[in-house]
């Protein structure tokens, strides 16, 4: 699933910490209509999801979806301590200068209940989550939704460190430098297998698995991002200029690459952006 395009709408954050006071249910049983994340801090319960039962643990992250029912049961002499994001998300898409709802994205690639390792990174974040969450300062909606992103990322990051695949995920970030190393240039898909040893066919889905799109897309990205940035330095470049600087021969190839990626043609970019004095 590829999250580059989602867009996150957070409805609460909640918590317990040691020596909180407050008083809660011993017992919750409840369907949601969104997504929930949850981060074990500490204490002792339980929480029951599709019938299947799992022990609460300190680093313990649990991903409840939508119209799933679930029960969590918690001991009154060690309660529960927790972090919580209850949120939504919707897929928004730039096609042809315009802003569109795609239809209803897929669930986040989490499972149910994770043991997360080392997972002191991943509550850091989470605590400044929902401390911003409840402490309603000017902009918190808009700050609270960006560390949920980044809380996202810090989780896949520490799946990807404890996973059996993390020498993939090397090659795929070896592969990535040095499509940025050749930017100029153009790369096959058997030349970037045979850089990191891996065959074609595999490279290409661990690939699309770990960034959300295949290797030559992926590559085609890095260059319009490059050629961006050649257009917004106002140097004056052609189009035809900027095309041969990012290793494209015919130039009306790279605007149907260009447009297709952002959404309008190159020329089109420039007169929007570039304001010449």
């Amino acid at each position: 699933m590829n999250i580059n395009n989602l867009f996150f709408h957070i409805h609460y954050c909640n918590f317990r910490r040691f020596k909180d006071t407050r008083k809660y249910s011993t017992r919750i049983a409840r369907t949601l209509e969104h997504h929930e994340l949850i981060l074990v801090i500490g204490g002792q319960g339980s929480v029951t999801v599709d019938h299947k039962k799992y022990q609460f643990k300190a680093g313990m992250l649990f991903y409840i979806r939508p119209g799933v029912f679930h029960s969590m049961e918690f001991d009154l002499e060690d309660p529960l301590c927790f972090l919580a994001v209850h949120f939504s998300y919707a897929q928004v898409n730039l096609m042809e200068g315009r802003w569109t709802l795609g239809e209803e994205p897929e669930m986040l690639p989490l499972h149910t209940a994770q043991d997360l390792k080392d997972y002191y990174q991943i509550e850091e974040i989470f605590s400044k989550l929902v401390e911003g969450w409840n402490a309603k300062l000017p902009g918190y909606e808009f700050t609270a939704k960006t560390a949920l992103q980044l809380l996202l990322i810090a989780i896949y990051q520490n799946h990807k460190r404890h996973n059996q695949n993390f020498s993939t995920s090397l090659k795929v970030e070896k592969v990535i430098g040095y499509m940025q190393e050749h930017i100029s240039t153009r790369v096959t898909l058997p030349e970037l297998a045979g850089l990191v040893q891996l065959s074609p066919a595999y490279l290409s889905r661990a690939f699309k698995e770990i960034t959300g799109y295949s290797p030559i897309e992926f590559f085609s990205r890095i260059k319009m991002d490059k050629a961006k940035e050649l257009i917004l330095e106002g140097s004056g470049k052609k189009v035809k200029e900027i095309a041969g600087e990012l290793g494209y021969a015919d130039e009306f190839y790279f605007s149907r690459i260009f447009k297709r990626i952002e959404g309008i043609s190159p020329s089109e970019f420039y007169s929007k952006n570039v304001h010449v004095v």
